[in-house]
């Protein structure tokens, strides 16, 4: 995950990608000096937009001890905002969590750790990387190195196989039991070389007429592999060169190809 220095955050600098590396406390800060500054009050909903892609927000309407307890119950911090008519009024707000494959999006996902990614793909009712829709792979793909393989127990931690060489290089496993087979998962977060093309970002980025032109913005590079084939395998024909295995086609991988030919599923 990107280091980056919360308290040189503003409303201006915020995006719907950078709104994730910062805290409750960090928008109760900025929203509370936002009354000093007359173009952010000006534009106050678009930047409430852009928190409120990460952040849950509640009006707190009855400023009793009772009152905040409960939302303070409910995770939510409390802090003071300037409403449209200048009075201050309280409100509450709360990080989203990333629970579940479904809540991953383009802008946060660069934003989490591979452990917490694979716990989250842990929780998908187990069914491993194949389970996972497209839009939700393209996701995390855009974010990570994924590669997977599916092996008998006694073979996955084999010494010298790509069990043992992805731990070394820095990859986060889980480990999906299937019967008397596992499949392990694979992820690693991508080095930030280039920053994808996202409309959204774009958007957020020129709204002060000072976004980057089209033509600087690289596409996102397609590495998704096709793997069409769905035949059943047969136990008895398995053999050690016929367990599968999908990995990104990077030269350090391409060592590993050679142990996982067959892409059968089972």
């Amino acid at each position: 995950m990107k280091n980056i220095d919360k308290k040189s955050l503003t409303l201006k600098t915020l995006t719907k990608s950078n709104v994730w590396d910062i805290q409750e406390n960090d928008v109760l800060r900025m929203l509370e000096a936002s009354s000093r500054d007359a173009d952010i009050k000006e534009n106050m909903r678009h930047y409430l937009d852009i928190i409120k892609t990460a952040f849950d927000m509640e009006d707190v309407k009855t400023d009793r001890p009772e009152v905040l307890k409960k939302y303070e119950a409910r995770g939510f911090e409390i802090g003071t905002m300037h409403g449209d008519d200048g009075q201050e009024v309280k409100i509450g707000v709360k990080k989203r969590p990333i629970m579940r494959v479904t809540d991953l999006t383009y802008e946060n996902i660069r934003h989490i750790s591979a452990e917490k990614l694979l716990e989250v793909i842990d929780r998908n009712f187990g069914g491993g990387w194949d389970s996972l829709s497209q839009s939700i792979q393209d996701i995390i793909q855009s974010g990570f190195d994924i590669s997977t393989t599916t092996l008998p127990k006694d073979r996955l931690h084999k010494q010298g196989g790509m069990y043992e060489k992805k731990v070394e290089d820095g990859f986060a496993v889980l480990e999906i039991p299937k019967g008397t087979w596992i499949e392990a998962i694979f992820a690693k977060l991508k080095p930030e070389t280039e920053k994808p093309r996202l409309k959204l970002e774009q958007e957020n980025a020129g709204f002060d007429g000072e976004g980057d032109d089209d033509e600087d913005l690289p596409e996102i590079e397609d590495k998704y592999d096709d793997t069409d084939d769905e035949d059943d395998f047969d136990d008895d024909k398995l053999t050690e060169e016929s367990y599968r295995t999908t990995i990104e086609e990077t030269p350090e991988d391409l060592e590993l190809a050679a142990e996982d030919v067959s892409d059968d599923e089972y």
